[in-house]
């Protein structure tokens, strides 16, 4: 057992459901006191749905986006949020199936199905959106007035770990990501574009990566001067950090996994 001791408790962290606009910019308060249809016009562009989480009464935050695996935001991602903002972080926690009307699942025919469905370039969108609705520090919410501005990570599962290395190629302000056996890019030598520092856990057996792939990686990263720490854990599968999947969920180096992404992000986005 850890003997990490994080600085907040469950009972000290709040939070919300959140919607805004996908476009990332968005309405002040001044803005709806001159605008008499505010509260009743409907949105043209699409709008993320999601879930934040704070330490309470403490400003001046560094944030995490959350991005869940192909089964939905379950509430084990929920809860894995929370964790974060214990140690300290503002957490963002988008619905990457909001275009596809939030669907969760437990049947991996159905998950496979919505994962391939989903347009990439639109969920990068509404991750990049995530992170400038942290910025926006609108004076009219208090709660928002925690966060530090540009002091993001991003940090995914599975799918979630996929699109958190293709948002890392694509956001210049990020700080640090974070990917569970996520799918590498494609084409692989795309990681000379990485923007920030990246933690990779992989899966000793992964459908989609492999020994090989996971060697090209730091050979083009190192080339490129980028920075890539992979973490590799003997005998897992992909999902071994899954606490729901019993059938592959391996307690203790999923407990090692965690501990290293903590390590690793209060090294690169200290609170």
């Amino acid at each position: 057992m850890s003997d990490h001791v994080t600085p907040f408790t469950s009972e000290q962290i709040g939070s919300k459901a959140v919607r805004f606009s996908s476009k990332g910019v968005f309405a002040t308060h001044k803005d709806h006191m001159v605008d008499p249809y505010a509260a009743t016009r409907i949105p043209k562009e699409h709008q993320v749905q999601g879930f934040y989480y704070w330490p309470q009464g403490t400003p001046h935050r560094p944030s995490i986006v959350l991005l869940h695996d192909k089964w939905g935001l379950m509430q084990d991602f929920r809860d894995l949020a929370v964790r974060l903002a214990c140690e300290g972080y503002v957490v963002m926690v988008p619905n990457l199936y909001g275009r596809q009307g939030g669907m969760v699942t437990t049947s991996e025919e159905v998950a496979d199905a919505l994962a391939e469905r989903i347009d990439g370039a639109a969920v990068l969108q509404d991750i990049n959106a995530s992170c400038e609705f942290l910025n926006a520090n609108l004076t009219e919410d208090p709660s928002m007035e925690l966060t530090l501005r540009n002091a993001h990570a991003v940090v995914g599962m599975g799918m979630g770990g996929a699109l958190a290395i293709r948002f890392a190629l694509k956001r210049k302000r990020l700080r640090a990501a974070v990917s569970f056996y996520g799918a590498l890019p494609e084409p692989l030598d795309s990681i000379g574009s990485l923007q920030c520092h990246l933690l990779y856990h992989a899966a000793d057996t992964n459908g989609t990566v492999t020994a090989t792939g996971l060697e090209q990686l730091g050979h083009i990263a190192r080339e490129a001067g980028k920075t890539v720490d992979v973490r590799q854990y003997p005998g897992t599968r992909e999902g071994f950090c899954d606490v729901v999947r019993p059938d592959l969920y391996n307690e203790s180096l999923a407990r090692q996994a965690w501990d290293e992404t903590i390590t690793f992000l209060n090294r690169q986005l200290p609170v």
